[in-house]
């Protein structure tokens, strides 16, 4: 990786997807980074509002002309997703009269693969969910608050299993200083969330961003062809129509000059819209063949892809992602650093991840950061 040049910071480099709220400490450190921007993801439960908080202490100290350096994001991640329950059916009877200890039981047995029925110790360790249908109020109500606010972290993840219940031993020897409600090196459980579920989280959320008309971040582990079946699901009825070469001089002809990047005709526009209108898979790590059906010209939101050095160029997937980043198109490529630290390290990553980027794309490198910059702001922004 070339290192002879210095790195134009002065452009302004913008991290796509991070998660400095599992580290609170760190916060403190993010108005004197190199970063432009953080896009800052929330997960759980226990993130939401620290997301909220940060957004509105960091962005206060910025100039009130600037956007300010933290892009909030509201979501609920698939590793937490059983603590969800779908309550679409009988919303009424929850909200009336909160969840019973016979429906959370019911629903994790429901929810998890294998069935955690006999394991009584597990279910009673696993928290009351929280209705699906109060999850979506509660983000519509944080997106509001922010009119630049993403949904995310959001997606689908076949591989996780959820950590066992806590140890007194690691409960006395927890980290303190990590926000709770993450694995936090505990061992595995057997089980794992059923995707039928993961599915209706995410879809529910995919249709919040569509109704606000926000940008989403997706989480897919082993999950790529669910994820594009749940998108093309929401797409349905709405598919950009693409005109033929014959078609676009019919109408050049009746018309005019047609624009360059003119390829399809008039599409339904009526909001809410079922879908959101930009979408990032974060930290790709699938092969370059779902390219083609995510960068489809019929698709009507733009698919954007996200790299890392911490998930895409170490270990055994560096030589994958090279094809998919000579693969993508110009305009839909981001990078971030997926860290849970804010600060110097942060920086390092990005600055990293910035020039194998610019290196596998053969990009100079202040042309290729400013790329980089650009594809950021019109995926926020649109």
């Amino acid at each position: 990786m070339s290192t002879d040049h210095d790195f134009p910071w002065d452009i302004g480099i913008h991290d796509a997807h991070c998660h400095p709220t599992d580290t609170m400490a760190s916060i403190a450190s993010i108005p004197h980074m190199k970063a432009r921007s953080l896009t800052v993801m929330a997960t759980r439960g226990e993130d939401q509002n620290l997301v909220q908080q940060i957004t509105q202490s960091v962005n206060s100290q910025e100039s009130s002309e600037a956007l300010g350096r933290i892009v909030p994001c509201f979501g609920w991640h698939p590793w937490f997703s059983h603590q969800i329950l779908d309550d679409t059916p009988q919303s009424s009877n929850i909200h009336s009269q909160g969840i019973s200890t016979e429906q959370k039981e019911a629903h994790y047995t429901a929810v998890l693969t294998p069935s955690p029925a006999e394991d009584a110790e597990f279910l009673k360790f696993l928290p009351t969910p929280k209705p699906l249908s109060k999850l979506i109020a509660e983000t519509r109500e944080r997106l509001k608050s922010y009119p630049y606010a993403l949904v995310g972290e959001i997606g689908l993840d076949k591989s996780f299993r959820l950590p066992s219940a806590w140890t007194t031993q690691e409960l006395d020897n927890r980290n303190d200083q990590i926000t709770p409600g993450s694995r936090e090196n505990r061992r595995l459980s057997p089980y794992k969330v059923k995707m039928e579920h993961q599915k209706a989280v995410l879809g529910a959320q995919l249709r919040l961003a569509g109704e606000m008309q926000r940008a989403v971040s997706v989480h897919s582990v082993q999950a790529h062809g669910a994820v594009f079946d749940t998108l093309k699901g929401l797409w349905a009825g709405h598919e950009k129509v693409v005109m033929s070469r014959r078609d676009r001089e019919k109408r050049k002809d009746a018309e005019g000059a047609l624009s360059e990047d003119e390829d399809a005709g008039d599409e339904h526009t009526s909001l809410p819209l079922p879908f959101p209108p930009r979408i990032c898979m974060h930290s790709y790590s699938g092969p370059v063949e779902p390219l083609r059906q995510f960068l489809n010209k019929t698709n009507p939101s733009d698919v954007y892809f996200s790299f890392s050095c911490l998930i895409n160029f170490s270990g055994a997937g560096a030589g994958k992602v090279i094809d998919v980043v000579k693969m993508l198109p110009e305009g839909r490529i981001l990078i971030e650093s997926d860290l849970h630290t804010a600060g110097p390290q942060m920086d390092d990553l990005l600055e990293q991840v910035a020039r194998q980027i610019c290196e596998v794309r053969g990009w100079e490198l202040r042309k290729g950061v400013q790329q980089l910059a650009d594809n950021w702001k019109r995926f926020v922004f649109g």
